[in-house]
């Protein structure tokens, strides 16, 4: 009785030790996903700026495949295209149309989008003093993910003026941490890249 008590023991104790070197902390999933997109930013020759030096102009430069990182939010953004609108003052609130594409940058590969759909996503928008939040209304985001429109998809409002009737939109580049990505990318902390087009409805 008391050699299987001993070989069950050590058995458990194995079972233990294998099963902790398989378990992968919180923070080395935040120092994998820093890796990926370190990767994603050498492999695709990006530029990263700062943001002192966005914010001499607010312009990112297409030619050279600037970037500015948004320290706080560990966002990376680049304007291709501003708009031919307004900026969102405070208390405004608006309904956009988005065209989109959404990367997996850890997996390298393209997540969702509706950029060829005939179904465009739609999301409300409202800004209190600097601070924009929104709720998608219908689309895919909202079919895969619920209402919740992620972070990072809201830090190019403060930059962008997307207009109607005969605006193309403002159209961005983004590379979004799990932190400001979608509940899936926070759940199983991972990297997104997307190309957005914000047009209002």
């Amino acid at each position: 009785m008391k050699k299987i008590f001993l070989t069950s023991l050590m058995a458990l104790f194995f079972l233990a030790l294998f099963s902790c070197d398989d378990y992968e902390t919180y923070a080395e999933m935040k120092e994998r996903e820093k890796m990926h997109i370190n990767d994603f930013i050498s492999e695709h020759g990006i530029k990263v700026i700062s943001m002192d030096e966005f914010l001499v102009d607010t312009v990112t430069d297409l030619a050279l495949n600037e970037y500015v990182l948004f320290d706080d939010k560990g966002v990376y953004m680049q304007i291709v295209r501003r708009g031919e609108g307004e900026m969102m003052q405070p208390n405004d609130r608006g309904v956009f149309m988005a065209r989109y594409m959404e990367y997996n940058i850890e997996e390298g590969d393209t997540i969702s989008g509706n950029l060829f759909s005939a179904t465009p996503d739609y999301f409300t928008c409202e800004r209190k003093g600097d601070t924009f939040s929104a709720s998608f209304t219908k689309g895919y985001m909202y079919g895969i993910y619920g209402s919740a429109v992620p972070g990072g998809w809201l830090v190019p409002f403060s930059y962008i003026t997307p207009g109607r009737p005969n605006d193309k939109g403002a159209k961005v580049r983004l590379i979004v941490p799990h932190g400001e990505g979608t509940s899936t990318a926070a759940q199983y902390v991972y990297p997104t890249y997307y190309e957005i087009t914000y047009i209002p409805v």
